[in-house]
């Protein structure tokens, strides 16, 4: 098992400008069903990853 350790006094690097991460930007997307955001460094607007919120019915 991985052990995870929170660290409130450090923050990420976007891995394309190598800017200090103290905010991420999202986006919500059109989707058919549920909701889907697109998160991106609010630095160079590079795109970090995209998330999928399903609804309570759908598990």
């Amino acid at each position: 098992m991985i052990e995870c350790i929170e660290k409130p006094d450090e923050y990420p690097v976007c891995p394309h400008c190598s800017q200090k991460l103290d905010t991420v930007w999202c986006r919500q997307l059109n989707a058919f069903l549920g909701k889907r955001y697109i998160y991106f460094c609010p630095h160079c607007r590079k795109t970090l990853g995209v998330s999928h919120r399903k609804g309570f019915w759908m598990g």
